[in-house]
């Protein structure tokens, strides 16, 4: 069994979440302890729990006993099962953190997964809906990932209540993955969505948004939702296959204009850096370049303190080790291989 301290760097949730992804892809039990310890309510909050109880039923493991607040997990994996299931957080917790710990597992499942998750869709210190389907799934598709997912209704803080449907096919194996030219720039698309508000607050966001980026091309949309929110999503494509993404989220006191000006200065400046993949898609592409056979390289625009701690862990359970160079005008390049 792999013990894993889960206070190492910045000991957030991302440790646990890909401990149990990597647990579950190579049938390797882990034991994980000090969850979440430096956090202002450190241990396992709902999203997290949720994680673990989604992997342990589809991967047929057996699990120490955990409630919200355990700052320790023992997950021992059988086979990953597949099969259609149904996981509620009950809040307004991340659903796209809760996939970051199962998707990369899914992908040596036994059969087809369709999930249903239930939560919040957009939440503060997590990738949006749109970056998981826009930014992340078009690069891990790439490496052969047969996977998608669906937005049924938003989800915003503090009722939660969003929906998100997600099948992922059984890959058998993942490809090598190299991003390390993004090419020309071909659009920059993106979303301004906005629940239980006047309806000129996604326009406002969107016009904001394309005073930083005129040529993006951006959908306004007023959707229905358990609690108001909004959001604005960018992301831009290139010829070589790079897709770059930023974001931002509104908030009570913060005018629709600063959330669009947020989100389009931030994908500006990873457009300007010349990387092929932003700061936080190399965080979550590691444990897919640690799964795959071969040698991956990507070069991002940084890498955070996050990702150099997801780095580590990730080292706890392979042979191999990652090669991480950063230049001085911030870019890093990271590479694993055979």
């Amino acid at each position: 069994m792999i013990e894993i301290d889960g206070s190492h760097g910045e000991g957030g949730g991302a440790i646990l979440r890909n401990a149990l992804a990597l647990s579950a892809a190579f049938e390797i039990p882990v034991r994980i302890f000090n969850i979440r310890k430096g956090r202002r309510e450190p241990g396992l909050k709902l999203q997290h729990l949720t994680a673990v109880k989604a992997l342990q039923e589809i991967a047929g493991a057996e699990v120490s006993s955990v409630e919200k607040g355990s700052q320790e997990v023992s997950f021992e994996p059988g086979k990953i099962a597949g099969g259609k299931h149904r996981f509620d957080i009950g809040s307004a917790g991340s659903i796209t953190l809760v996939l970051q710990a199962l998707m990369p597992a899914l992908a040596f499942a036994e059969k087809e997964t369709e999930l249903e998750l239930v939560g919040g869709t957009h939440v503060n210190w997590s990738p949006p809906f749109e970056y998981l389907k826009e930014v992340l799934l078009p690069q891990i598709r790439k490496m052969g990932y047969r996977g998608d997912v669906e937005l049924v209704r938003n989800g915003w803080y503090p009722k939660g209540g969003g929906i998100v449907r997600a099948r992922v096919e059984p890959a058998g194996k993942l490809k090598p993955l190299k991003l390390v030219e993004r090419g020309e720039l071909l659009r920059v698309r993106g979303i301004s969505v906005a629940s239980n508000l006047p309806e000129h607050i996604a326009k406002r966001q969107a016009d904001a948004a394309r005073a930083v980026l005129p040529q993006a091309e951006i959908e306004v949309k007023a959707v229905p939702a358990a609690s108001p929110g909004s959001a604005a999503v960018l992301w831009a494509q290139y010829s070589g296959g790079a897709v770059l993404g930023a974001s931002a989220l509104g908030e009570i006191g913060k005018k629709a204009e600063q959330v669009g000006k947020e989100a389009a200065e931030k994908l500006k400046a990873e457009m300007e850096s010349g990387a092929a993949v932003d700061e936080h898609l190399a965080d979550q592409l590691l444990v897919y370049m640690a799964l795959a056979e071969g040698r991956s390289e990507i070069l991002a625009s940084g890498l955070s303190g996050h990702a150099k701690a997801n780095a580590w862990l990730i080292e706890q359970f392979i042979k191999r080790r990652f090669e991480i160079r950063e230049s001085e005008g911030k870019n890093a390049s990271v590479a694993i291989g055979e």
